[in-house]
């Protein structure tokens, strides 16, 4: 098993005990210590139709071939192997790391959970929503656009309307990442700014709470998140104060999520939905937001079991 991941990452532990659990081999990596503290070789042709090598950590060595599946986690940036180096000195052996070593690492012959290929198809919010709109999941009206008058026109015909970043902020040299929160934003405060970039824009879901729910391989997790203090996004509230309880997934949901994850040819991903009361019956009806498809985990109320769940993945779908 290969667990590719910075070394301060909790989340990717939980799995690596587990796998550590049933025995399994692990050899733990981040591709930005490479150097004396990450040294690979591998070799192809010669009758080899794949890549085949060696891998060695201060702690570790594994052949290239023997690797049966990859938990792909969250590695440190190719750059912070060369932060050593003047900075116009930077780029090129981190481009070449990534493209060199980095492409090794997305050839294996193996199980990949998930394959940072699929990662990056499935990162992109038009067409999570598109594909969730196909598969029959409600979405809330959107509107993308740099154009003030088309988002003029929609907060009139929807307002009130949120605005939300597709990525969020890029990280400063010391690391840091801000975060920018969904937020409401009236008719009169949109102006000529919103040329300047892509800009999306949703009907706001009179929500009673929201729902995460991950799916890793066929196991559905799912958690109803109510947040006291009312905040539009449950994540720049107060996490202590946060109230976590079970919920059943609709199985038409569920049936849709698992066909999701499909499509974009991942094994695991964090769903998030906007749940809203239906007057006079008691249920709730779902609103997909969005999919993290590498998302974080760890902090929820079944992490061990979901570490389990990804280890059982991993295990299974492993390749001779």
């Amino acid at each position: 098993m290969l667990v590719i991941t910075s070394v301060e990452d909790g989340t990717a532990n939980l799995v690596i005990e587990a796998l550590n659990e049933r025995h399994a081999r692990v050899v733990r990596v981040d591709p930005a210590d490479i150097g004396p503290d990450l040294v690979f070789g591998a070799r192809l042709g010669d009758h080899q139709p794949q890549w085949i090598g060696r891998l060695r950590t201060p702690g570790r060595e594994i052949a290239l071939e023997e690797v049966g599946a990859v938990y792909y986690r969250r590695p440190t940036p190719y750059t912070g192997g060369f932060t050593h180096l003047p900075e116009g000195e930077r780029e090129f052996p981190a481009v070449e790391a990534r493209y060199g070593f980095g492409g090794i690492l997305r050839s294996l012959h193996a199980t990949y959970v998930n394959h940072p290929a699929a990662n990056a198809r499935a990162d992109y919010k038009p067409a999570q929503l598109q594909m969730a709109a196909q598969l029959g999941l409600t979405i809330p009206p959107t509107l993308i656009t740099n154009d003030v008058s088309q988002a003029r026109a929609f907060a009139a015909e929807h307002g009130p309307i949120i605005y939300k970043s597709f990525r969020g902020a890029p990280g400063g040299p010391d690391g840091y990442v801000a975060a920018i929160w969904t937020q409401r934003v009236a008719e009169h405060e949109l102006d000529d700014s919103v040329s300047v970039t892509a800009h999306l824009f949703q009907k706001e879901v009179p929500k009673i709470a929201d729902a995460r729910v991950t799916v890793i391989g066929p196991a559905v997790f799912a958690s109803r998140i109510s947040s006291p203090d009312g905040a539009l996004d449950w994540r720049s509230g107060d996490w202590e104060k946060l109230i976590y309880d079970s919920i059943d997934v609709p199985e038409q949901v569920k049936d849709a999520l698992h066909t999701y994850l499909d499509h974009f040819g991942l094994v695991f991903g964090c769903f998030d939905f906007a749940l809203e009361a239906v007057t006079g019956s008691g249920s709730e009806a779902w609103t997909f937001i969005e999919c993290n498809p590498n998302g974080q985990w760890g902090w929820l109320p079944d992490s061990s079991a979901m570490a389990d769940a990804f280890a059982d993945v991993l295990l299974k779908g492993r390749c001779p």
